[in-house]
């Protein structure tokens, strides 16, 4: 957990949180400039935390309602008044649901490509993709040339020397949640300025990001040309200039 730096203007706690199969560590190039606008939090979610992870007992271990759970009592330890969240993907559905339940403990949102409904779809169709991934990857090349530069620095960066930071089967449980309900009912209820940004080559359902904020007044959207889900690190500037912007206008 990172909480160093003094900030120039302080809009309260702002709190990283990562996408499936990410780390804190993964927002290491958005935190400096992030201090300039408060303390800085990163951590870990639950499954995420190392090569030996295992299947919990209860399989509601691994649904949203458990990860919101977490979050609340991430919150409740920073005691520094209601946060800022800034998520990606995952990431971003934990903020929003905890804005929704714990309306006191969040002061405002950043949703970077993460849409309320995935309903009908499946993680089924990623086990031939996770069935070729080697067991440890043994250099950043190794993991840019499966993965891509981005996606590859992202994923290197997650891993512990190079192995998976938790099991793969246990990701695609959590991610088939979002296959059998949605999140609208969570969103609509959100009352905190909200900045809902979208990758032009999103892997959200079409159309779903720009409708969260028709439905939400609190709400303002971005789309970022030519950025692929890891906005923050595919488009650095323009993300960095969008949540500087909008951060520069929530109150002290």
């Amino acid at each position: 957990m990172d909480a160093d730096g003094t900030p120039v203007r302080g809009v309260g706690p702002i709190v990283l949180l990562h996408g499936l199969m990410g780390r804190g560590r993964t927002w290491r190039r958005q935190i400096p400039w992030l201090r300039r606008h408060g303390r800085v939090f990163t951590f870990d979610a639950a499954f995420h935390t190392g090569a030996d992870d295992t299947p919990p007992d209860d399989p509601s271990d691994l649904s949203t309602d458990r990860f919101v759970a977490d979050l609340a009592e991430i919150l409740v330890w920073i005691d520094q008044g209601p946060a800022v969240l800034v998520g990606h993907s995952m990431g971003a559905l934990h903020a929003w649901c905890t804005a929704a339940r714990y309306p006191e403990m969040v002061s405002a949102l950043v949703i970077e490509d993460m849409a309320p409904d995935f309903r009908g779809q499946t993680t089924r169709t990623w086990t031939p993709w996770f069935d070729s991934w080697p067991q440890r990857f043994g250099s950043l090349a190794a993991a840019e040339r499966m993965f891509g530069g981005v996606a590859g620095r992202y994923f290197y960066e997650a891993f512990d020397d190079g192995r998976l930071h938790g099991s793969l089967q246990i990701w695609a449980d959590i991610a088939e949640e979002w296959g059998g309900r949605d999140f609208w009912a969570e969103w609509s209820s959100v009352r905190v300025p909200s900045l809902v940004i979208e990758a032009e080559h999103t892997v959200t359902p079409p159309g779903q990001m720009r409708k969260m904020c028709s439905v939400n007044d609190f709400a303002q959207y971005l789309r970022v040309v030519g950025a692929g889900h890891l906005v923050h690190d595919d488009a650095p500037d323009e993300y960095r200039g969008a949540v500087e912007a909008f951060l520069s206008m929530l109150p002290s």
